[in-house]
């Protein structure tokens, strides 16, 4: 397996212009705000599991920790989602799963992504396991020392050794087909 991985849709110049030109007529102040994001992203309000997981991904980005994603973040979120490789896609990933910040990720951390995007549908119809069977297979599969805990290393490894466990862990959001899809509505 590749160390890039070919989308199946790109995005054009353009578009991406149009994303940049959206952030500056949202956010003139140069910051954009989790609640901004969600309006941009068109999250409902009454979908928890929707606001949660883009709430995740928000602060993913989020590089300096202060509530808000400046056009330096935003960029490089745009560019890791829709042109990225498929290791810094996989980093993006654990931090993603890395609730707690401290380089490990545990069962319960594992186990929260997972029932999100199983609520949000995201996996594939072909997955008959609960999110627990998913996890307890992943750290099976994953685990190497079999300490309870998945480093980044560890992460990385079994990602690519294992095409089951490369499609649960890399978080795909589909981003590319998404912005092309919502790009004319957003402006």
């Amino acid at each position: 397996m590749g160390q890039e991985e070919s989308h199946s849709e790109e995005m054009d110049l353009a578009q991406i212009q149009e994303l940049c030109i959206l952030f500056m007529k949202e956010c003139p102040s140069g910051a954009l705000h989790l609640h901004e994001f969600k309006r941009i992203f068109r999250v409902p309000s009454s979908s928890a599991e929707e606001s949660l997981y883009m709430e995740t991904i928000f602060r993913s980005f989020d590089s300096n920790k202060d509530n808000t994603l400046d056009f330096i973040e935003y960029v490089a979120a745009l560019h890791l989602l829709l042109r990225g490789n498929l290791e810094d896609r996989l980093k993006w990933s654990f931090k993603m799963y890395d609730k707690d910040g401290n380089g490990k990720l545990d069962r319960q951390e594992v186990k929260r992504i997972i029932r999100i995007i199983y609520k949000l549908n995201l996996l594939s119809n072909d997955v008959n396991m609960s999110p627990s069977e998913i996890c307890d297979r992943i750290f099976e599969l994953v685990d190497a020392n079999k300490d309870g805990q998945i480093t980044l290393s560890e992460f990385l490894e079994g990602a690519q050794q294992d095409e089951w466990v490369m499609q649960m862990l890399k978080l795909d959001v589909n981003a590319s087909s998404w912005v092309i899809q919502n790009c004319g509505k957003l402006t």
